[in-house]
């Protein structure tokens, strides 16, 4: 009785229907991106309705920042979710118990590191990042409180990382939920009644990214599978760590310099003022719901490849690939047209002043169509890292996406007649664009090098 409910949280990726199995792992996935973005999104609206526009612009400019310091430890649960899942298809259970117990140490670890690093460079960073005079103050606390949750952080995004590799996406789910309604409660505790303004919004987010990550502990604490955590079997074991860093720092790296590239499109922002850093946090918030809704494709695309990769149950990687392409597509389209369609009134909701709204709006009608594409390219990438290229499309990215985008801003921006935050926003969909036509010339040569080198056809 005991391994069936154990058995049953767990998928096996390798038989059976991959349309089906994919949409079922990758329905959970997308609720929790949704939920954490619905969370997210009452922080920013709480602030931007009880603590005012400087709170709001505090806030909202130090997303890219947060992205910019944690993409790079962040990107380490890919290649945890990857090693986790290679072993896991290849039945290899002591491998794998290994894998846990490496990976965790490692969040342990990055989330220490992180936390100095925030706390002590916050306001120098901030400062290169041009954020306005106005809201140096907010942002610096803000930040500096954020971080001091980035340990719980990365140990939930670790240990989801290593259940959802075995095929377990519900679990992280409910464990998001009961933390996402507790940040809520407490941001509305902190900010409105006890008037904290962008304190109360980072001290509730500690706090409920301290119980995510305690029921993620306590999950694998009480597993009866290769993945249970046993505290006294936690070390670093180096045949381990190097799988996962072969993976998980290309695709960090690969987050940093996307994150790089926005710090730079957040200062261009920052120059035009407060109003519409404001107005362009609001509308980045609408636009995440567009890309995690995609994103949770990628993630059921890097799980099936990495488990059908270890069974060498090569024959089905493509059709993997084109499921989760019509996946995104759909899912893009969807929800991007209805972001832009319902714009103003949600926009709204995050401020009531008109000048902010109709600035987010400029975003909105550039970026939330558009990001289809940027799904279309994390499934390419995806496919890529699952088969054991991860240096390759960090190269791809490192040359495009942010040569472009920088290009972008030294050349188009600063002529007169195109120095406007619409001009900023146009570099994304070109930089998705001309990134996407090389990722899939490199899946290609990569078909073609493991036909011709392994006879692996795919």
């Amino acid at each position: 009785m005991k391994k069936e409910r154990v058995k049953q949280h767990e998928m096996d990726m390798c038989t059976g229907s991959i349309p089906k199995k994919m949409f079922l792992f990758a329905v959970p996935v997308m609720f929790s991106s949704i939920l954490q973005l619905l969370f997210n999104a009452a922080d920013v609206v709480v602030v931007g309705r009880f603590a005012g526009d400087n709170s709001l612009a505090a806030v909202g400019s130090n997303a890219v920042l947060i992205s910019l310091i944690t993409s790079l430890f962040i990107g380490m649960s890919v290649g945890v979710s990857v090693t986790t899942g290679h072993f896991y298809g290849a039945k290899q259970e002591a491998d794998l118990n290994q894998t846990v117990h490496t990976a965790i140490l490692m969040s342990l670890f990055s989330g220490i590191f992180m936390t100095v690093l925030g706390v002590v460079g916050a306001r120098q960073i901030l400062i290169w990042m041009q954020t306005p005079d106005e809201v140096m103050d907010l942002a610096v606390l803000y930040l500096r409180i954020y971080f001091l949750g980035m340990t719980a952080m990365m140990v939930y995004n670790f240990g989801a990382a290593i259940l959802r590799a075995v095929g377990d996406s519900k679990r992280p789910l409910y464990f998001l939920l009961t933390a996402g309604i507790i940040n809520v409660i407490l941001n509305m505790f902190f900010v409105i009644v006890l008037k904290m303004d962008v304190a109360g919004v980072a001290l509730g987010t500690v706090i409920s990214q301290s119980i995510s990550a305690f029921l993620i502990i306590y999950c694998l604490l009480h597993e009866d599978s290769s993945i249970r955590l046993v505290w006294k079997q936690l070390r670093i074991y180096p045949d381990k760590l190097q799988q996962i860093l072969q993976v998980g720092l290309p695709a960090g790296f690969e987050g940093f310099i996307f994150a790089l590239s926005c710090v730079v499109i957040q200062s261009a922002i920052n120059s035009f003022g407060p109003v519409v850093v404001a107005g362009s946090s609001a509308a980045a918030n609408l636009e995440n719901f567009v890309y995690y809704s995609m994103n949770a494709f990628y993630q059921a695309a890097l799980a099936f490849i990495s488990q059908n990769v270890g069974a060498k149950s090569y024959f089905r990687i493509r059709r993997i690939l084109f499921t989760g392409l019509l996946y995104v597509v759909t899912t893009g389209l969807i929800v991007g047209n209805l972001v832009v369609f319902f714009g103003e009134p949600l926009l709204g909701l995050y401020s009531p002043n008109p000048e902010v709204v109709a600035t987010g709006m400029v975003r909105v009608r550039i970026l939330a169509r558009t990001y289809v594409i940027c799904g279309m390219l994390d499934i390419v990438v995806g496919t890529l890292r699952g088969l054991g290229y991860s240096v390759l499309p960090t190269m791809v990215s490192l040359v495009w996406i942010c040569g472009i985008r920088l290009t972008w801003l030294a050349t188009v921006f600063q002529m007169e007649r195109f120095h406007s935050d619409a001009t900023v926003y146009c570099s994304f969909p070109i930089s998705w664009t001309i990134t996407l036509s090389v990722h899939i010339c490199c899946l290609l040569w990569v078909h073609r090098r493991l036909r011709l080198k392994y006879q692996i056809v795919f």
